[in-house]
């Protein structure tokens, strides 16, 4: 099993006022040559948007873009007529494939917005421009790592256009989980968003991650009120 820490602590950061961000992978003005990508897993960042603020409309192309609220919601506008919102407890997906122009902002004036967006590359490139969306009741979650975000549709969950998986799990009690890889070739990003685990010597806290890889399952140790994200993708 090879193994590769993403610890909360050393996170890129940048400060913008309205904006606070944290970078597990070189992105903007942050560059680390150790933290290029886990795989095709390209970069996950942890937001958080002041209450009336966000991104104006900006083009994305080629690349599968999963965005996760975790407190309030983003408000969200393309060029192709869609709008909406996603508010914490959904999931949206977008293949921005042969190239699409969006815009996203907190939903409210006054609360804050905290959200992951996580870049994974595409298997088949310039494909026709995408949205979904879809909301997991709590009880999905609960002492069990449901599957979310995934190509086959036996899964019940929003499609990708990558042999990629995404699954979160929140734990009431402490517990072991064996964790078995979904394809051959690929690895597993296990991010703690909060609580703490343990993965072999590997003790994680809140917000700490490990890149696993060259293994076909894992056990995780969680605490009680652990919850937990996994992403499950081509190592190449």
């Amino acid at each position: 099993m090879t193994t590769k820490l993403f610890k909360a602590a050393d996170r890129g950061k940048a400060d913008f006022g309205w904006l606070k961000a944290n970078y597990y992978f070189s992105f903007s003005n942050w560059h680390n040559p150790e933290k290029l990508h886990f795989g095709l897993l390209r970069f996950l960042n942890d937001d958080q948007i002041d209450g009336g603020m966000g991104f104006g409309m900006h083009p994305h192309d080629n690349m599968e873009i999963v965005t996760i609220p975790l407190e309030g919601a983003v408000k969200h506008r393309d060029n192709a007529g869609g709008a909406g919102e996603i508010k914490a407890g959904e999931i949206q997906i977008m293949s921005a494939g042969s190239g699409i122009q969006h815009s996203e902002a907190n939903a409210s004036q006054t609360d804050l917005l905290k959200l992951f967006q996580i870049w994974i590359f595409p298997k088949e490139r310039n494909i026709a421009p995408r949205y979904d969306q879809r909301e997991f009741g709590k009880p999905a979650f609960q002492n069990t790592l449901r599957t979310v975000v995934s190509p086959e549709a036996a899964d019940d969950a929003l499609w990708i256009n990558q042999d990629a998986f995404f699954a979160l799990g929140e734990y009431d009690s402490a517990q072991t989980i064996t964790y078995n890889i979904r394809h051959s070739g690929n690895g597993a990003f296990v991010l703690v968003v909060d609580g703490s685990a343990k993965i072999g010597e590997i003790n994680l806290g809140r917000r700490d991650a490990v890149g696993i890889s060259d293994v076909a399952n894992f056990a995780i140790e969680v605490t009680a009120g652990t919850h937990l994200l996994v992403i499950d993708v081509p190592m190449n």
